[in-house]
């Protein structure tokens, strides 16, 4: 199982593995208090990505569509994330927008699932 959770969240009962997937570290928060296991930002969105897209949800269709080509080329990172889910059981994806819907998390989980299907 891949859920996502914000970093500034309490982790939730259940949570075997959580991994930092943003390029930047978040805003007042330290690596103690974070609790992730792995801070992975070559996988998350390029800067000229990001700055693009800035968690407008007008523009998430076409974000996605740009990340997934950023990603495709990212076999190996994308394989060690599919394995932490396969050895921890539950794999958390952790991301620091304020927006829950729509972030680089939620959209890397998505692709991790049409590739596993």
């Amino acid at each position: 199982m891949i859920t996502i959770r914000r970093i500034y969240d309490q982790a939730a009962p259940g949570e075997q593995y959580r991994v930092l997937v943003d390029r930047l570290w978040p805003r007042g928060i330290s690596k103690e208090k974070a609790g992730c296991a792995e801070w992975l930002k070559e996988i998350s969105p390029s800067n000229e990505l990001r700055k693009w897209y800035g968690h407008d949800p007008a523009k998430w269709d076409e974000f996605r569509h740009r990340y997934k080509k950023e990603l495709e080329p990212m076999e190996a990172e994308l394989m060690r994330l599919r394995q932490l889910e396969k050895v921890h059981g539950t794999l958390t994806l952790l991301y620091s927008s304020k927006e829950e819907l729509y972030n680089n998390a939620a959209a890397l989980r998505e692709f991790i699932l049409e590739q596993n299907s």
